[in-house]
């Protein structure tokens, strides 16, 4: 449908009594009908993103504004970024221009429009222009002698901070040894990294499922801890931006741009496309580094839990071995509310009472996060328990620990303390999450049932890549779902699992 049709259904809606269930009904037809456009030729509707700015900034009630902002960021901009394609990167810059320059034009958006002015940017072309030389600018980092603190920006997601700023972290901590690092993030950065001494992390609230607005206005916050951490040496202090949510992919200034860089890791400019992204975020830096000390030190990804997180996760599985248990996997089931992600319950099951075919096996079961994901583990559990084997679901920090040898126990932990689990466990199996990422920098043995996409270059990407061994069982959800044969992928499964060829 053409944009005006979708405009006359917006226009003949009743705001006062609209339903959340019509504006993201609306909000999704208008979404991938931009899609619809632009995937068959090329042509860039730009109506449809002002529509969906207009929605998402008509209510102050989130349950009206939200919907349009979610399919804005979870059908269009996921689409374009996750292709790694030159020219989906291209076209992310202007739908980004377009919704900045849509929210710093309505009353709520005064701040917005005020800081960017502070930072000389006054037009939708100025804002365009920025993007495009951020991403084709890659001027070298200053001598070890002038930097006094380095600030990183998040990736907001935390396999992403894992697989990518967890090295940048390691070649700056070499580049720069006398300098100070702050990484700005969510509090859950603490307990992966609370055990570096060289870092300090500046927390920050940023909400991947508020509106246009909301999403746009935690960069004023981050702008703060900036100020703050910059007011008596900024001529002495870079900032890293990885590609973050934090500043929009980079279309939000923050910093001057001669101490300011960016890594394009979305885009295919000049680096190789067949790299995982720890491979891609070391070859940034040693593009900008410039033949410093620490240029060729390749970093894997890493994690540095404290001490009591990492203590908790050794007594732990210390006492399942110490009940009987021979060999210990986590397995993390969970999709983070994207539903390409998994296989089916089928195989979910089956993997469960394969691997319990083993005597003397536990699988420690990481129930997730969120009402939905702790069901849906806690119904794994019954089907387990269903087939005659010892469950259990525990709190970790619990004065006695389970008594079971041979079976499931379930697990609800912090992000953290399941990372100490899968550290002093024997392996991990799991759909892509932050788990996997987090398994191989514990040089964990690491196997992810890879679902959802089937873009060579994605799965390239975010496949898990550190010191330890890891590999993928990739499974084609999106082609044809009915093919799936639980079989062939238990086989590939056992086929891969290390030390059990």
């Amino acid at each position: 449908m053409k944009p005006s049709y979708y405009r006359k259904k917006w226009s003949s809606l009743d705001k006062a009594t609209a339903t959340p269930d019509q504006v993201r009904a609306l909000s999704r037809q208008i979404a991938y009908s931009f899609l619809d456009y632009y995937l068959k030729d090329l042509r860039y509707e730009e109506d449809y993103i002002d529509l969906l700015c207009e929605i998402t900034t008509a209510s102050d009630d989130p349950e009206l504004s939200d919907p349009a902002a979610k399919a804005m960021f979870g059908i269009i901009i996921e689409s374009l970024c996750d292709d790694f394609e030159e020219l989906n990167t291209t076209t992310y810059n202007r739908v980004m221009t377009q919704i900045i320059t849509h929210c710093r034009s309505v009353a709520a958006g005064s701040e917005l429009d005020a800081t960017l002015k502070n930072f000389d940017v006054h037009s939708a072309k100025d804002l365009f222009n920025r993007l495009n030389e951020i991403r084709n600018e890659s001027h070298r980092l200053p001598p070890a002698g002038s930097v006094r603190k380095a600030i990183l920006l998040s990736r907001v997601t935390i396999g992403a901070d894992v697989a990518i700023t967890s090295i940048i972290i390691q070649r700056l901590s070499a580049l720069y040894p006398d300098a100070e690092i702050v990484l700005i993030g969510a509090s859950k950065l603490k307990e992966l990294y609370g055990g570096n001494p060289r870092l300090s992390v500046r927390t920050i609230q940023y909400s991947r499922k508020g509106g246009l607005l909301e999403r746009l206005l935690s960069w004023h916050d981050v702008l703060e801890i900036i100020q703050e951490e910059t007011t008596s040496n900024p001529e002495e202090t870079i900032l890293l931006d990885p590609d973050s949510r934090l500043s929009q992919l980079g279309a939000l200034p923050l910093f001057a741009p001669e101490r300011y860089f960016f890594f394009d890791s979305r885009s295919h400019n000049s680096l190789n496309n067949t790299m995982s992204m720890p491979e891609l975020t070391n070859a940034w830096i040693d593009t900008i580094s410039g033949g410093q000390k620490g240029e060729k030190a390749y970093c894997h990804p890493h994690v540095w839990l404290p001490p009591a997180t990492l203590e908790l996760g050794r007594a732990f599985c210390d006492g399942l071995r110490s009940q009987g248990a021979k060999r210990i996997f986590v397995v993390n089931l969970g999709v983070g509310g994207n539903t390409r992600k998994r296989v089916g319950r089928e195989l979910e099951e089956r993997l469960l009472l394969e691997l319990l075919e083993e005597p003397d096996t536990l699988i420690i079961l990481d129930k997730g996060f969120g009402e939905e994901e702790l069901c849906y583990a806690n119904s794994l559990v019954e089907a387990v328990r269903a087939r005659g084997y010892s469950t259990c679901e525990v709190e970790l920090g619990a004065e006695r620990g389970p008594e079971i040898r041979w079976g499931v126990v379930g697990v609800q932990s912090r992000i953290g303390e399941i990372a100490a689990l899968i550290g002093s466990s024997d392996e991990f199996i799991g759909y892509d999450s932050a788990c996997q990422h987090m398994a191989v920098a514990l040089g964990i043995p690491c196997i992810t049932i890879f679902a959802g996409s089937n873009n060579t270059r994605f799965i390239r990407r975010w496949s898990a890549s550190g010191s330890g061994p890891s590999a993928i069982v990739h499974v084609d959800t999106l082609t044809n779902s009915s093919a799936i044969e639980v079989d062939d992928i238990i086989t590939r499964i056992w086929h891969l699992r290390f030390g059990h060829e």
